[in-house]
């Protein structure tokens, strides 16, 4: 396998990683390879982009999934507290997946995606929508055009 293409596999891992519930830097991942110069911008942001949006999609999938174990003494979100998330989401609806991007909340937000069904593919949309824009930005810093 050619080293160019273990640095894409890489830096999508990575992103992915950061987009589920664990915690992990593919912004700092991204600015040094840009920094670097040894590979075309465009490549670079695709391949976070594609990592990013995968592991937003498995956050939405544990959100599906775990939706039915929400009774549970064991669950780990009280009642209470998926109630008025549900009700936050529903106030401002699927446009809040705009803000995935922020950290923290961005994973609380692909989650409860998940567990209130919105369909995957306007998930899918709008989760590009956020992580591009985000990386794209970051991209544009780096390079000194914003």
């Amino acid at each position: 396998m050619p080293p160019d293409i273990l640095v894409y596999l890489g830096l999508c891992g990575i992103a992915f990683v950061a987009a589920t519930i664990f915690p992990a830097q593919s912004e700092a991942v991204l600015v040094g390879l840009i920094l670097s110069g040894h590979y075309p911008v465009w490549a670079l942001l695709l391949a976070a982009g594609i990592g990013n949006v995968s592991g937003s999609v498995v956050n939405w999938g544990l959100g599906r999934g775990i939706d039915r174990f929400r009774h549970k003494r064991w669950f780990p979100v009280s009642e209470d507290k998926l109630v008025r998330a549900e009700a936050w989401y529903n106030r401002y609806g699927k446009w809040s997946l705009l803000a995935a991007w922020l950290p923290v909340i961005g994973d609380a937000l692909t989650i409860m995606a998940g567990v209130l069904r919105v369909p995957l593919a306007t998930f899918v949309i709008l989760i590009t929508i956020s992580k591009m824009s985000r990386y794209l930005v970051l991209t544009l810093i780096t390079l000194e055009f914003l």
